[in-house]
């Protein structure tokens, strides 16, 4: 069933990337600096190198097919995947440090750069200006996602065990949630005499198309939940356990029956692809949907009118109230025992997975230890 698709990198595969429109092309990025484009059949279509230069992170902007965003240590290389003769346009300097990873919003305006020192910093597009550097991680910033239908909106995660949302107005979270310390809670219940969990060191962020549903891959081995509610609150949060090493990649797949459909792979060589709709994180937000009423809308509106009487607020208080429902005010739900729809043992540590349609054939593509890509359906 899975494919292989060879001789496109010398070098172990770091990262993949599809551009979002139909029968679009597929790029890959390596250690040694080697970027290469596929079509949908596997077959390369071109090559380019950075000698020299791990490339972390290859991403199409959704506004424009014909504009591809390679990192490579600092700086940021905008290629035509129709014709790699070199780079476009080049942002150098566009992280502090070697960035880790890219994330494009929905209309191609903005791209989001994590990087070592923890940063992420935010450009404008097109001429790679920056406009926000958002400092609050602590460790490395590897993972960032644009909330869609939100272009205001971003998260973060990092090796600080911290996940963060976002607002570009201002340059500090609208909320930050600490993994170990939901972790610590469950493994003093769950925890046997010389047993050792793994720090949950977040290493992918995703967000699911509706906007509302986070999941973030750690290196405890699962994948951590939130809800994200009206006013952008932190509503409810949750977890799944799966994956019996870290959980390096997860990723919503925006083209199958619902949003709510995700793929995740791990240092154990496990892909899953999971059905979360049932999942009381996800199914509090269905609930929540179908629970517009009118006498609901009046109390929004009375609501609208006591904020807008209540201006003396100071920023500081809305940071505290912010901070206290992020911490102690968010429901959590149970970890979730139903398992995967679909189990694949790769037998690789998974570096990457790309959900993509290839051929019309919903699947993911799989970058781990070799040079070589595998192509796997999702059916």
């Amino acid at each position: 069933m899975a494919s292989q698709w060879s001789e496109g990198h010398s070098t172990s595969v770091l990262c993949v990337g599809a551009s979002p429109v139909p029968e679009g092309l597929l790029a890959s990025g390596s250690e040694g600096g080697e970027v290469t484009v596929w079509n949908q059949e596997g077959t390369i279509i071109g090559r380019v190198s950075f000698p020299g230069e791990d490339c972390t992170s290859v991403v199409f902007s959704p506004a424009a097919p014909s504009q591809l965003y390679v990192s490579h240590r600092e700086t940021v290389s905008v290629l035509d995947p129709r014709s790699l003769k070199g780079p476009v346009e080049e942002f150098q300097g566009a992280g502090e440090e070697e960035i880790n990873a890219l994330a494009l919003n929905e209309t191609g305006s903005a791209l989001a750069v994590a990087d070592d020192s923890g940063a992420v910093r935010v450009l404008k597009l097109p001429g790679g200006t920056v406009c926000r550097t958002l400092r609050r991680h602590t460790n490395i910033c590897s993972s960032v996602a644009f909330r869609p239908h939100r272009p205001n909106n971003l998260v973060s995660a990092g090796l600080d065990m911290q996940v963060m949302l976002w607002g570009l107005q201002k340059t500090r979270p609208l909320w930050t949630v600490n993994l170990q310390d939901i972790t610590e809670e469950e493994e003093a219940h769950q925890q046997r005499p010389g047993q050792l969990f793994n720090p949950p060191l977040a290493h992918c962020v995703s967000i699911s198309s509706c906007g509302n549903i986070l999941g973030c891959a750690a290196e405890d081995g699962r994948l951590h939940l939130m809800r994200i509610g009206s006013g952008c609150k932190l509503e409810q949060q949750g977890a799944v356990k799966a994956h019996s090493q870290g959980a390096s990649q997860a990723h919503f797949v925006s083209f199958l029956s619902h949003p709510y459909w995700l793929v995740t792979g791990g240092n154990d060589g496990q892909i899953a692809l999971w059905d979360l709709a049932k999942h009381p994180v996800v199914a509090s937000e269905e609930k929540t949907k179908n629970k517009v009423s009118g006498p609901k809308r009046r109390k929004n509106k009375a609501k609208r009118k006591e904020q807008s009487e209540d201006k003396a607020k100071t920023a500081e208080e809305e940071e505290a109230e912010n901070e206290a429902a992020a911490a102690g005010g968010a429901e959590e739900a149970v970890e979730q025992k139903a398992g995967p729809k679909l189990s694949i043992s790769h037998g690789d540590k998974v570096n990457w997975l790309c959900p993509a349609v290839l051929q019309g054939q919903p699947s993911v593509v799989v970058a781990d230890q070799s040079s070589s890509l595998t192509v796997y359906p999702l059916s």
